[in-house]
């Protein structure tokens, strides 16, 4: 039981500490704000006009304050980078936690749309009490022009309410081809949506100063519902009076002077500023970096599959194993970057790093067709050929999960698929050289539907498996293969694959006792589980690694995902 208390703390302990001070920063700051304008002096006459309205639209606005601040650090992938970098700075936990960076920017954008709706819904009760409760005692306080205008007419004849109708398209587009359908079937919709957040926060700043509440200025010279010789509705402000009295705790006092009233100055850039000067410097400063040194194609070559692998070579390049890059095509789309693992890193004898993509969607279906001189060719094409690529931009390298498998003694490697690229260029790197690192046993397990996938990487895995026996180390890896799809036998009848033909399973991997196996062999350790596949394989890997408390190893869980 301890050991598996021991691993759930590792693996859900640091995020639900941040998630927990997150909502409760929120929940303070409704609440903070909520009763200032419920019982402070100065909003008295405003809250006596609108109401409950005014209390929840400014709580509200403050949560949306926050949030449209925090939303953004988690897309600071070259800072986060830089962060998990610097290890003598960071340890495993906080690294760990940059990981989570896509969670707490959805979670951010979730919390956002919510209050969104609840601040539109208060402001637009606001609007109608703006109408019905028109005052001619404190004409500053109104936004209407005479009591019973139509609220209609006031949304769209103040900055207020037309920045805040723009705002709610905008926020609704982002939203909406953010889904995860969206996402996958048309990738370029949401790309293009998001990038809309720019017009979010201009908007956003103008939204603000439009001043539409006002505060009184003057209390200590007249205080709250004090009475006053000049009043037009002696009746009414006489009741306001009595309020004003139990509301200050003393007698009804005469009022020195006329209540002055004035907009708030605009807190939301207070906020916002840092953050979006921090992203805006970060976006800039990886325009530079993309385009200042040229990327050269060196070789493409089809896969079995519809996979493209493409080398590349450009200078000053250091990326680690496990990294991920963006990669960027004028020729297809001019503004759409997209994620991709590498799968081999520059070393001191080969200088090239390359990616391996799969055609799936508008994207790389076009970017494919540029690279290959016919669709569904197999010839590899030599950088020494009269033969022009497309111009390619690469952003990065940023930060992923999987370079924390090199931090382990034993790390167990988990793809499906086309998910298998952050785990190649790991295999790359303990081929080059496996003894720099601190692994020492490495489990890879790879399930594929096509027996034609495990081609991609066979090569490597055989020629990683032939190097550790020469070294002495045939324990070091543990290969297991599994072809999913069951309709017909199918098996590696080549020779010089005869390993892989070896390992490779029909069916699915039993996961419990794959876990049971590794805890026996690996008792009192802490195994680095890595993941890139499916939401079921995903799944189901993160409950056993909370759930295994019988062999007295740790399993720490560690899931790939692109931000």
């Amino acid at each position: 039981m301890s050991v598996a208390l021991k691993s759930w703390r590792a693996n859900e302990g640091p995020k639900h500490l941040i998630v927990t001070v997150w909502v409760a920063v929120n929940v303070c700051l409704f609440w903070r704000t909520f009763m200032l304008y419920f019982s402070g002096a100065q909003y008295y006459y405003l809250h006596k006009m609108l109401g409950l309205g005014l209390c929840i639209s400014r709580a509200s606005a403050s949560v949306l304050n926050l949030n449209c601040s925090l939303v953004l650090l988690p897309m600071c992938r070259s800072l986060l980078t830089f962060i998990r970098g610097s290890q003598r700075v960071t340890g495993r936990c906080v690294r760990r936690l940059l990981d989570k960076s896509k969670t707490f920017h959805v979670a951010c954008g979730v919390t956002i749309c919510i209050f969104s709706v609840v601040h539109v819904s208060a402001h637009l009760v606001n609007m109608v009490s703006f109408s019905v409760r028109y005052s001619e005692d404190f004409p500053a306080l109104n936004v209407a022009q005479y009591r019973g205008q139509d609220p209609r007419i006031l949304i769209i004849s103040t900055v207020p309410g037309v920045t805040g109708v723009l705002l709610v398209l905008v926020l609704f587009l982002m939203f909406t081809a953010s889904s995860y359908c969206i996402r996958v079937s048309n990738y370029e919709i949401f790309w293009y949506t998001h990038n809309l957040f720019i017009v979010f926060y201009i908007i956003l700043m103008v939204h603000v100063a439009g001043g539409a509440l006002k505060y009184q200025s003057n209390v200590e010279a007249h205080p709250p519902g004090c009475t006053h010789s000049n009043l037009s509705s002696w009746t009414n402000h006489k009741a306001a009076g009595e309020k004003g009295a139990e509301f200050a705790g003393a007698p009804q006092t005469v009022c020195q002077e006329e209540a002055r009233f004035q907009p708030h100055f605009p807190q939301t850039w207070l906020w916002v500023s840092a953050p979006l000067c921090l992203y805006c410097a970060e976006r800039l400063y990886r325009f530079i970096r993309s385009s200042a040194a040229p990327v050269t194609v060196v070789s493409v070559v089809s896969h079995p599959c519809d996979v493209v692998e493409l080398r590349m070579l450009k200078s000053g390049f250091k990326p680690r194993p496990g990294q991920y890059i963006l990669l960027n095509c004028p020729s297809v789309s001019s503004f759409e970057n997209h994620p991709f693992t590498l799968t081999t890193c520059p070393t001191v004898k080969n200088e090239t790093f390359g990616i391996h993509l799969r055609v799936l969607g508008d994207w790389t279906s076009s970017f494919s067709q540029l690279l290959l001189q016919k669709p569904n060719s197999s010839e590899i094409l030599p950088m020494m050929q009269q033969r022009r690529y497309p111009t390619v931009h690469v952003d990065g390298p940023f930060g992923s999960p999987s370079e924390e498998v090199f931090n382990y003694e034993v790390s167990l490697c988990v793809a499906g698929g086309i998910g298998v690229t952050p785990f190649a260029c790991v295999l790359q790197a303990l081929f080059d050289d496996w003894r720099q690192y601190k692994l020492r046993r490495l489990y890879f397990v790879w399930v594929c539907r096509d027996l034609q996938s495990f081609y991609w990487f066979a090569d490597l895995l055989c020629g990683l498996h032939e190097r550790l026996w020469r070294d002495n180390r045939p324990d070091y890896l543990n290969v297991q293969l599994y072809l999913s799809n069951t309709q017909r036998l199918q098996s590696i009848g080549e020779e010089r694959y005869r390993f892989l033909s070896s390992r490779l399973r029909i069916g699915r991997p039993k996961w419990k006792l794959l876990f049971q196996e590794i805890g026996r062999a690996n008792q009192l350790k802490r195994v680095g589980v890595f993941c890139c596949g499916p939401k079921g394989i995903s799944k189901a890997l993160h409950t056993l690694c909370n759930s295994n408390p019988h062999t007295g190893t740790a399993f720490e869980y560690n899931k790939e995902s692109f931000s």
